[in-house]
């Protein structure tokens, strides 16, 4: 099974046709977007798009958040006449698991994206060129900052849920540790609280792809030709860590690619080296490849129990409310963000008296099993969803929501990137 050939009719009707919309910010130096590495950025534009309505208590809001080389179109298509949908339309729409019926969807295209949203391929008011390397390098944290500056412009003071699979996990930890009074429930799919050693070993081996490529120039190519052969690699390296071992067995095997014979040359002759090459040239006419540099560095340095409890998940999490509520889904063949990533979390969840709940599905798709069809995964978040939702109306949420970085400074950016423990540590 691919992505590319899931039958999305059958699971239900789609939200239609939508827009991409752009909210800019910190358009002021006072209003400047603080970020970790200690720079401050402005102005700010996130692409992002909505689906559903907002309820009149405004109590609804999902959050949705991409994965490395996703983007904010999430469901739907833009004209009708667009050969693919949103890259989650399988799990958003009407009757759908994150029912827009019931639920106001939101999905926006991180910092430093290059899909609409704020990145190094954006102009540089400084020079009026492309920032390349000038743009700052950003982390989840500030991707996270950004996103909370776009729900508090959309008028919504509390979050229903931040969900995302990968490294949309990461910021759904870091949604709940920077903001745990305005998220009531997260939902992070396949992910972890900090990368290993190995999957930071893939990013810069992919990293060192592009950077190697003549073309990149120091990240100054947007005038000439792209370094598109070290990205397509790049993509392709990374591609194999998505998948298992089992699916490329059953999807390729030995098979060759229209030959009976070996060619003895080095021309493709695997299927499996003609499927890489595919994902390779397609992606490098939809990403930028300093993009994918700066993206993929914010996911190594992600590592919640440092930033929110001075070493310890278990500490980290003791920030959050008592009434946040977790459901934390992790699948068996994927090697990448092992299923012992994901007990690390809910055990530390549970320290804290968190109603977290784990699901570990059997899988042969390996990390990208979270894009695929799944009736498991669709039925949990269905159901995670609904009974949040029940609490939050019930009035399981005590208090109300603040809004404005008045009395939050944290929330609207403010002065400070972190809040501080009680022993003033970040």
């Amino acid at each position: 099974m691919s992505i590319d050939n899931i039958d999305l009719e059958s699971r239900g009707p789609s939200v239609g046709l939508v827009e991409t919309r752009f909210f800019t910010f910190a358009t002021t130096p006072a209003d400047a977007l603080p970020l970790e590495c200690g720079q401050k950025l402005s102005p700010v534009t996130l692409a992002y798009e909505t689906y559903g309505t907002l309820s009149p208590e405004k109590d609804n809001a999902v959050l949705v958040v991409h994965a490395l080389t996703g983007d904010a179109h999430v469901a739907g298509r833009h004209k009708p006449d667009d050969r693919k949908p949103g890259w989650w339309e399988l799990m958003i729409g009407p009757d759908k698991p994150i029912d827009t019926n019931k639920y106001f969807v939101i999905c926006s295209n991180c910092l430093g994206g290059c899909k609409g949203s704020t990145g190094p391929s954006s102009t540089n008011p400084a020079t009026g060129k492309p920032y390349g390397l000038a743009f700052p390098v950003v982390t989840m944290g500030d991707m996270v900052q950004a996103q909370a500056r776009l729900v508090e412009h959309l008028g919504i003071a509390r979050l229903l849920s931040v969900i995302g699979g990968s490294m949309g996990g990461m910021q759904v930890l870091d949604w709940a540790l920077r903001y745990p009074d305005r998220v009531a429930s997260l939902i992070p799919i396949a992910s972890t609280a900090r990368l290993s050693a190995q999957g930071i070993a893939f990013d810069e081996v992919g990293r060192q792809a592009i950077m190697k490529d003549p073309n990149w120039n120091r990240g100054d190519y947007y005038a000439g030709q792209p370094p598109h052969a070290g990205l397509a690699i790049a993509r392709m390296i990374a591609h194999i860590t998505y998948l298992s071992q089992q699916s490329m067995r059953e999807k390729f095997g030995r098979r060759l690619q229209g030959r009976a014979g070996y060619g003895y040359d080095f021309e493709v002759e695997f299927e499996v080296e003609s499927y890489l090459r595919h994902q390779g040239d397609a992606f490098i006419k939809r990403f930028d490849a300093n993009t994918y540099l700066y993206i993929s560095k914010a996911v190594d340095y992600y590592d919640a129990a440092a930033a929110w409890g001075d070493g310890s998940l278990v500490q980290a999490f003791a920030r959050l409310r008592p009434e946040t509520r977790a459901l934390v889904i992790s699948f068996t063949s994927d090697w990448l963000f092992l299923t012992a990533q994901s007990k690390e979390i809910v055990k530390a969840l549970q320290a804290n008296a968190v109603h977290a709940t784990f699901v570990e599905i059997p899988s042969d798709y390996g990390h990208d099993a979270f894009l695929l069809p799944n009736d498991q995964q669709e039925n949990a978040i269905r159901s995670f969803l609904a009974a949040t939702l029940r609490q939050v109306q019930t009035g399981g949420w005590h208090g109300p929501a603040q809004t404005g970085h008045e009395e939050k400074p944290g929330w609207h950016g403010g002065d400070v990137c972190r809040h501080e423990n009680e022993a003033g540590k970040p």
